[in-house]
């Protein structure tokens, strides 16, 4: 393609982003023209970048994590590029680029920080090099998809050595933290982790399976020290230490996994700035920090909460379940079964339900209700209805919830529809 062409290619392709947008949907198919005409526009644009490129993966908290990195980037003063739609493969990384750059093609940043699915960021580190990456947990998610989590540690291996800076890992996951032997020499390898008090509370996939197949998971070897630690939360506090020295912030996120994902969050932020950290404007913003499209997002419906926590695996469920109290909220659980969500819904029967006897359930809803409301029964779960149609059975549930703030637990494509159905009654951000 030449010279000449390069500027026409982008140009049609912001056109084809501006036009989904107008028609509300698919954000990522101006990434795909773009890679059919323009096969290096990702990597082209991105090499410009003065700070490089940050990716963030792992089977949990990428999201959420990814959203609290670039706002305490963007509190420091660095300008950041991110795939705000949640669009977390090559194409949506493209399809993002269009819509951020000017029409004379300018990218107005400093530095990139991407989400990228585990398998899509094996693809995307081979045409992208990142500086920093923060790999945060191997869990069983979606196993249709990647097949055993061993598969998966080698797919984020593959991210670690290609990265040219900086690998921030989690210290705490055996696999994650095995992937400092998979660095290149001369890139630095720094941790995220959690103090003594609280380690029993994030249990590795071993752990909570009770596998003795990784022996570091049974023997409890030293870890490495850690340039940030989750020292200790109550509530929405918490306490951080860096390097020796502690601080205390407060984290407005849903979940106790949240807090954590907050100490990764803050690691990679370290890397980047190192001595420039202004402290106080990263703890400042910590605190304004919202939650991300879905992960314990809150909106209001008929003047009470309603909260939206995306679930998808055993660990992910079993800390959405501890962070609150069942028996002061109205629960609703929606589980599908499409592409997104993962095909194998047997994963249901590892999440310990027996916290919501209490309360018990007021609605099953998605493709797999009588599925999950066979789970729940089996942990003596009271379920009051099951109804497959989401959007009945989410309105027969805000009937239903008299007065109290509601929970509903949902696969990804449910969570979708569900968002969609309340967009009806209720202000939704919109995600495209």
């Amino acid at each position: 393609m030449g010279c000449m062409s390069r500027p026409i290619t982008r140009l049609v392709g912001q056109g084809i982003r501006y036009a989904t947008k107008l028609r509300g949907g698919g954000s990522a198919f101006p990434g795909l023209v773009m890679e059919k005409l323009h096969p290096q526009f990702v990597a082209e644009e991105l090499a410009k970048l003065p700070e490089g490129v940050v990716v963030v993966s792992g089977t949990n908290g990428k999201t959420t994590t990814t959203k609290m990195v670039v706002q305490l980037l963007e509190s420091q003063g660095l300008r950041v590029f991110t795939n705000r739609t949640g669009s977390n493969f090559v194409r949506g990384v493209a399809a993002a680029l269009l819509g951020e750059m000017s029409l004379t093609g300018k990218l107005d940043a400093d530095i990139a920080v991407l989400e990228l699915d585990e398998a899509h960021a094996v693809h995307f580190v081979k045409m992208v090099k990142p500086r920093y990456s923060l790999l945060l947990n191997v869990l069983r998610d979606q196993l249709d998809r990647f097949g055993e989590i061993d598969t998966t540690r080698r797919m984020l291996s593959s991210v670690a050595g290609a990265t040219s800076g900086t690998i921030v890992l989690n210290r705490e996951d055996p696999r994650i933290r095995s992937l400092a032997s998979n660095a290149q020499s001369g890139t630095k390898v720094s941790y995220f982790g959690l103090s003594d008090k609280l380690r029993s509370l994030f249990p590795s996939d071993d752990e909570m399976r009770g596998s003795t197949d990784v022996d570091e998971a049974v023997t409890a070897p030293e870890l490495p020290a850690a340039s940030v630690v989750l020292s200790d939360f109550a509530g929405t506090q918490a306490t951080f230490g860096l390097e020796g020295r502690e601080m205390t912030g407060t984290v407005n996120l849903y979940g106790i996994y949240n807090i954590f994902n907050a100490a990764a969050a803050i690691a990679l932020t370290q890397e980047v700035l190192g001595e420039k950290l202004n402290e106080t404007a990263l703890l400042a913003e910590l605190e304004k920090i919202a939650p991300a499209f879905g992960r314990g997002e809150t909106l209001t419906v008929n003047g009470q909460t309603l909260q939206l926590l995306l679930v998808k695996n055993p660990s992910g469920f079993r800390l959405s379940l501890a962070s609150a109290d069942a028996k002061d909220y109205a629960t609703m659980i929606a589980i599908n079964d499409q592409y997104a969500d993962g095909r194998d819904v047997s994963w249901l029967w590892d999440v310990d339900f027996h916290s919501l006897i209490q309360g018990g359930v007021t609605m099953v809803s998605g493709v797999r209700a009588y599925d999950m409301a066979l789970r729940l029964a089996h942990d003596d779960v009271y379920v009051e209805t099951v109804n497959e149609d989401l959007e009945e059975a989410l309105a027969e549930f805000i009937r239903k919830s008299h007065g109290k703030p509601m929970r509903i637990f949902c696969t990804y494509t449910a969570m979708l529809a569900i968002r969609k159905a309340l967009s009806k009654i209720t202000d939704v951000e919109d995600v495209l």
